[in-house]
C-alpha cells in the first residue's frame, strides 16, 4: 500500500473516531430536540417551546441536588443583579398580595430615585409610561419600570382615592450587603451598637461582590480605637453567595492557616485556601458570630474558620449545613444558565459542612454554637423583631402600622406567595383558643435589643473574655 493511501486511510479513520464521539455526546440532546419536535407537530393543543425547552432543563436537573438548576432568561437578569448588588431602575421593593390587581410598593430604598420622586408605601401601580399594568403580574411590572440609566419612566399610582402621576429617572441601584445596628438623623448606618457603643456591630445580608469593600470600609473607620472592645459579626439570616467574598471576610481576621477546602467528585482535593499576614480586626479583639439555621455556605464558611481557628464566639442556633461549590456555566450566549453543584466544602478541621440528604441532626454537618452559646429567638418575639430590622433598613416603613408586618420585602423580580400567606393567616385564625384568647397582651418591646437574646448573649460573651483578658494581664 502506498504511504499516500495509508495517511489517508488513518485521516478518515481519525475523523470517523471523532465523529462517532460527538455522537455519543449530542444523541442525548438530539432525542431531546426530536421529543419536542414532535411535541409541537402533533400535540393536540398549541404549545411554547420556550416552555418545553425550560420543562426540559429542570426535569433534567431536578434528579441532581436541591441547589442544583436551570436558570431560565426571564430569571438570569435578576439572579445576576442579586450578586452583582446592582441593577438599573428606581429602587423599590414590590409585592402583589392579590393576583390580577395592582402591584403595590413596600419601600422605596433609601437614597433611591423613587424615594426623590415621593413615592410611598402602600402606593399601588396603575400605569408605566402610559401603559397600564394594573392586571399584570410583578414581574411584568418589574421589567417595565427598569430601563438605561438617566431615562425617566412615568408613573401613576393610587395613593388611598388619589392618583397621582410621578415620574423617576432611573439610575444604578446599589444593594447593600453591610449593614449596622441603626441609621442616625441622616439615614447612615451606625455600626456600633446602640446599648453598647463600645462594642462594633455588623448584619452582613449575603456575600456579593461588593461585599469585601463594604466591610473593609466599615472596619477601616472603626478598627482599631481605643472605645471599640469587642466586634459581633450577625450571619443570621445569610444564605451565602460568593466563595471568594467570605475567604476575604476570613482573612480579615485571621494571618495564618487554612481557611476552607474545597474536593471534587471521588473526594479529590481541589483547592485549598489560606489566610495570609495581617488582620484588619486586631488579633486581641474578641469577636462573636451570630448564626441560625438560615445561615448557609459562605456564612458558614466564615463561621466554621472562625471556630477552628479560636478567632471568634459562634452564638446562636446550627447553621443550614449548605456546603457545596455551585459554578455559574453560561448558556445560549449568556442568556440563560446551569448553576450545578461542582464540588464540596470542608473547614479547616477538614469536617463536612454539606448536610446530605439522609443525615440526621447527630451526623457531621454545618457549623454549631460554641458550648453553653446556644441561643435562640423565641417564636413570639420573631414577627416583632423582624419589624425592627426592616424599619432600620427601610425609614419609611415606620409609619405601617404593626399588623402589616407580615408584609415580606422582596427584591422587584421575587414574587410573594399570596395564597400561602392567606393560608397561614386562616390557620393562625382557627388554632387559637379561648385560653389564648383570655391570655393578657404583652406589652410591646420598645427596642430589638430587648427581643434578641442571641445578641445579649454574644455581648455577655465578649464582656466574659475582656475580662478574663484584663484578670490575666494583672496576673
Amino acid at each position: 500500500m502506498l504511504p499516500r493511501n495509508l495517511t489517508l486511510l488513518l485521516s478518515v479513520l481519525v475523523i470517523s473516531l471523532l465523529c462517532y464521539g460527538i455522537y455519543l455526546r449530542t444523541r442525548s440532546a438530539m432525542m431531546v430536540g426530536e421529543a419536542m419536535e414532535m411535541i409541537d407537530r402533533y400535540y393536540v393543543e398549541p404549545v411554547d417551546r420556550r416552555e418545553l425547552l425550560t420543562s426540559a432543563m429542570a426535569g433534567m436537573t431536578s434528579t441532581l441536588d436541591q441547589h442544583s438548576e436551570y436558570i431560565p432568561p426571564v430569571s438570569y437578569q435578576a439572579f445576576q443583579d442579586t450578586i452583582q448588588q446592582e441593577f438599573a431602575g428606581i429602587g423599590i421593593y414590590v409585592d402583589q398580595p392579590v393576583e390580577g390587581e395592582p402591584v403595590r410598593v413596600i419601600t422605596p430604598l433609601v437614597g433611591s430615585p423613587a424615594l426623590r420622586a415621593g413615592l410611598m408605601p402602600g402606593d399601588a401601580i396603575l400605569e408605566v409610561d402610559g401603559e397600564y399594568v394594573g392586571d399584570m403580574d410583578i414581574r411584568s411590572v418589574s421589567e417595565r419600570l427598569r430601563g438605561p440609566i438617566a431615562t425617566t419612566v412615568q408613573l401613576l399610582v393610587k395613593r388611598g382615592d388619589e392618583k397621582l402621576e410621578v415620574k423617576v429617572q432611573r439610575d444604578t441601584i446599589q444593594l447593600e450587603s453591610v449593614i449596622g445596628d441603626y441609621r442616625n438623623e441622616g439615614n447612615e448606618w451606625v455600626y456600633r451598637l446602640k446599648q453598647h457603643p463600645d462594642i462594633v456591630y455588623v448584619r452582613m445580608t449575603s456575600f456579593g461582590d461588593k461585599t469585601v469593600s463594604e466591610l473593609r470600609s466599615v472596619l477601616s473607620r472603626l478598627m482599631p480605637k481605643s472605645d471599640v472592645s469587642g466586634f459581633v459579626l450577625d450571619l443570621r439570616g445569610n444564605g451565602g453567595g460568593l466563595l471568594t467574598a467570605a475567604v476575604d471576610v476570613c482573612d480579615m481576621f485571621l494571618s495564618s492557616g487554612r481557611i476552607v477546602s474545597t474536593k471534587t467528585r471521588g473526594g479529590v482535593v481541589e483547592d485549598e485556601v489560606s489566610a495570609t499576614a495581617g488582620t484588619l480586626v486586631p488579633p486581641d479583639m474578641p469577636v462573636a458570630i451570630l448564626i441560625d439555621e438560615h445561615s448557609a455556605s459562605a456564612s458558614e464558611i466564615v463561621a466554621a474558620a472562625l471556630q477552628d481557628h479560636g478567632r471568634a464566639t459562634i452564638v446562636g442556633t446550627r447553621s443550614y449545613g449548605k456546603g457545596t461549590v455551585q459554578n455559574i456555566l453560561p448558556l445560549e450566549y449568556g442568556r440563560s444558565a446551569l448553576r450545578l453543584t461542582v464540588a464540596k466544602y470542608y473547614r479547616p478541621s477538614d469536617q463536612n459542612i454539606h448536610r446530605g440528604v439522609d443525615d440526621t441532626e447527630e451526623d457531621v454537618w454545618g457549623v454549631s454554637p460554641d458550648p453553653g452559646m446556644d441561643a435562640k429567638i423565641a417564636e413570639e418575639d420573631l414577627r416583632q423583631l423582624a419589624r425592627f430590622w426592616e424599619e432600620a433598613s427601610y425609614p419609611s416603613l415606620k409609619n405601617r402600622d404593626l399588623k402589616d408586618s407580615r408584609l415580606k420585602l422582596v427584591t422587584p423580580d421575587e414574587e410573594v406567595d399570596s395564597d400561602a400567606e392567606a393560608e397561614a393567616t386562616s390557620n393562625e385564625a382557627t388554632d387559637s383558643t379561648d385560653e389564648d384568647a383570655a391570655a393578657p397582651e404583652r406589652t410591646p418591646a420598645e427596642s430589638a435589643w430587648e427581643l434578641d437574646k442571641p445578641l445579649r448573649t454574644a455581648v455577655e460573651a465578649i464582656r466574659s473574655a475582656n475580662t478574663s483578658k484584663q484578670n490575666a494581664a494583672a496576673a
